[in-house]
């Protein structure tokens, strides 16, 4: 893949979306000493290249009651079946993050759960998937690095 030339403006930009991506055009224009069409042509130049791909909404799990996170490596019973249990976990709501991985385990996901008696409903949903041979499942105790925002500032950066 191609790696693509930004210039100084196309990455202050970034930052700023980066650090809020509700922030308006206006504001960002405003700050950068640009107008608020440059900054909005940027962008859609940015998103037809692929490197934006629409913006996030972050939410706070705790208040809407979902505290419990666990990961469950999971185990096929073949190889072939992965796509068909990746599409089975699909349909489970509370998986959050699933991938097809090398190693112990053939599938890795992490599961948001209320509380450990709906975690234990949430891994045996998982465990009745046809083609899942078994599971092993690991609590999270704390989750102290959820901050995507430092790679994003880093490799937008090595886009020069």
């Amino acid at each position: 893949m191609a790696r693509y030339k930004l210039d100084e403006t196309d990455h202050q930009i970034l930052d700023l979306l980066i650090d809020d991506t509700r922030t308006p055009f206006t504001e960002i224009a405003k700050q950068l000493e640009i107008s608020a069409g440059t900054v909005h042509v940027r962008v859609r130049k940015m998103e037809e290249l692929g490197i934006i791909k629409g913006s996030t909404l972050t939410v706070d799990y705790e208040r809407l009651g979902y505290t419990f996170i666990a990961y469950v490596g999971i185990f096929l019973e073949r190889n072939h079946q992965a796509q068909f249990v990746l599409e089975r976990l699909e349909e489970i709501p509370f998986v959050t993050v699933a991938h097809i991985t090398s190693g112990q385990y053939n599938i890795f996901c992490k599961i948001r759960a209320r509380d450990t008696k709906h975690a234990k409903e949430v891994i045996y949903m998982i465990d009745d998937i046809q083609g899942v041979a078994r599971s092993e499942t690991m609590i999270s105790m704390e989750e102290s690095i959820n901050d995507k925002r430092r790679l994003l500032h880093k490799a937008f950066r090595e886009l020069q």
